[in-house]
């Protein structure tokens, strides 16, 4: 990639399959709320799309075309200069989803927390697989998997404030990896707003079926 080439929003466009696999597992937690779990199920399983989960591979990896190093990266700092990795608390990820909302910072697609996936895999476990493997791993659950990405690496000086931490997609967060965002050439993404919609992330999975 030239140092001239314009900054990206994110590294790939979302494709028409994430959406529709979100709207299943919405339409999947209605239908458990609802009280019918075999619907629940069938809706779960559908939205394990191979389109989604390719694209997720498509932003993985050394080799994906989509994530391009810029030619002249910025030295780490040594260990002893970095601010200690942390992850965000429960108090820290709320303000976070506060002011990001269930949508991916970069690309946009909406997500949903790590802690939610459990306990809708702990009611419906043959539906929602999730191995070890990317291969193993339910496709949309995948692909709309929460995280908690530093703008700046720690490696480069990030420290853990929430300024420097936002909302993104698993394809997004370990696309990047610990490269700046100048290094892969994405715009920061606190300069635009966020996404809003009546995405909720699938947090009113666990209310007791009506």
């Amino acid at each position: 990639m030239s140092g001239n080439a314009p900054l990206r929003a994110c590294f790939r466009d979302a494709i028409p399959e994430i959406a529709e696999a979100a709207a299943l597992l919405d339409a999947a937690v209605t239908a458990h709320l609802l009280g019918d779990a075999a619907q629940a199920e069938a809706l779960i399983r559908r939205a394990d799309m191979p389109p989604v989960a390719a694209w997720v591979e498509s932003i993985l990896g050394k080799n994906s075309p989509y994530v391009v190093i810029q030619s002249s990266g910025t030295p780490s700092l040594a260990s002893e200069y970095r601010v200690a990795a942390r992850m965000p608390n429960a108090q820290e990820r709320c303000q976070l989803h506060a002011r990001d909302g269930f949508h991916c910072r970069f690309c946009g697609i909406p997500v949903i927390r790590a802690e939610v996936r459990e306990r809708i895999q702990r009611a419906y476990p043959q539906a929602l697989r999730w191995g070890k493997r990317n291969v193993e791993r339910h496709a949309a659950f995948f692909a709309l998997w929460a995280q908690y990405d530093h703008l700046l690496p720690h490696a480069h000086g990030g420290g853990n404030e929430l300024s420097n931490i936002v909302v993104t997609c698993a394809a997004c967060n370990y696309g990047r990896g610990g490269y700046t965002l100048a290094e892969v050439g994405l715009a920061h993404p606190l300069e635009r707003p966020p996404v809003r919609s009546a995405w909720d992330g699938l947090e009113r999975f666990g209310r007791r079926p009506t």
